[in-house]
């Protein structure tokens, strides 16, 4: 599906953009297009590849000439681009809108103007439910795709959403490690906290499947397991063989207990694809009269689907888990 197609990623210097990188380089894609604001990781990037496949553009989502300028001939895009950061998000609101909304509204303006195919939006479990400054600029990116979907004729634009990305850059995991490594105490918020577990080629592969059966407007979400925050620290130490203490520091500021991949409304309107979610666009007109005497047959209410009610992983199950991404 990708020979001699050129494939453009936002953000593509971040973990998701390096797994793509890994996944499509040995096939026959003609052109993967790295677009970041980050001069020197795209310079450490073009030296470990080392691959002429490879076309790297300096510029910045919210700069819309930029990103046309780099759309030029694409036919298909990953938009990894954002600010993720819970608490750089809280003390910077409007930082994270300019990034994850009027940015997403850039990409998009620019692909449809360039004839792109398709488009895949990359968002997250903290878009659901929001209670901090990212997840809401991540709903609202959402939000902006969907609204976008509806008269982008010849682009098709479908979304993703997932939880915690082990290993990524910024992750907890990571901080563990740098944790039990240097001999210092792990410092755990709240042992029952749970968040999804998910691994960058989990991610690859759902942002794939989104590619192959979406329609234009859809949002998919992956079945994954999930963890204790608690039992998490317990498996890193066991992998090291650490003695090191866990210690409980308290909430942070705009955490949640337990993250939301669906919420119960979009439960009550999601279609079941076996180790997928779906859920479709609502693409009634503006006719008010409909949303006052008409409504749309649903399914019983469920329950929500997070991180507390999901599948759980034991500590073997974790570790198991870990040393695929490569602590062990």
């Amino acid at each position: 599906m990708f020979k001699n197609k050129i494939l453009l990623i936002t953000g593509g210097t971040g973990s998701f953009g390096n797994a793509v990188l890994d996944r499509f380089l040995d096939s026959e894609i003609k052109e993967i297009r790295i677009f970041s604001r980050d001069e020197k990781k795209q310079h450490d990037m073009r030296v470990a590849y080392n691959n002429p496949k490879i076309k790297f553009y300096i510029g910045d989502v919210r700069d819309y000439r930029s990103i046309d300028q780099a759309m030029f001939n694409v036919d298909y895009v990953f938009h990894a681009a954002a600010l993720k950061q819970v608490p750089s998000c809280e003390f910077y609101p409007i930082e994270a809108v300019k990034t994850n909304v009027l940015g997403t509204e850039n990409v998009l303006n620019a692909a449809i103007s360039n004839e792109v195919e398709k488009v895949v939006c990359l968002s997250t479990d903290k878009a659901v439910y929001p209670i901090n400054a990212m997840g809401v600029s991540k709903a609202m990116m959402e939000k902006v795709f969907v609204a976008k979907s509806r008269n982008s004729k010849n682009t098709i634009i479908t979304g993703t959403r997932y939880g915690n990305v082990m290993a990524s850059r910024g992750s907890v995991i990571p901080h563990f490690h740098d944790q039990i490594i240097n001999g210092k105490n792990i410092t755990v918020t709240e042992p029952n906290m749970t968040r999804f577990m998910m691994t960058l080629d989990h991610a690859v592969e759902l942002v794939l499947f989104a590619f192959n059966n979406g329609q234009s407007g859809d949002i998919f979400v992956q079945k994954s397991p999930a963890s204790t925050i608690g039992d998490l620290a317990i498996a890193m130490k066991e992998i090291y063989n650490s003695d090191v203490i866990i210690e409980n520091i308290g909430i942070r500021h705009a955490e949640k207990m337990h993250e939301t991949l669906l919420s119960v409304e979009e439960r009550m309107v999601s279609e079941d694809l076996g180790d997928y979610y779906k859920v479709s666009a609502d693409n009634r007109d503006l006719n008010y009269n409909k949303y006052f005497s008409e409504g749309i047959d649903s399914k019983a209410v469920l329950e929500e689907y997070n991180s507390f009610n999901t599948n759980r992983l034991s500590i073997q199950e974790l570790k198991d888990l870990l040393g695929t991404v490569g602590y062990k």
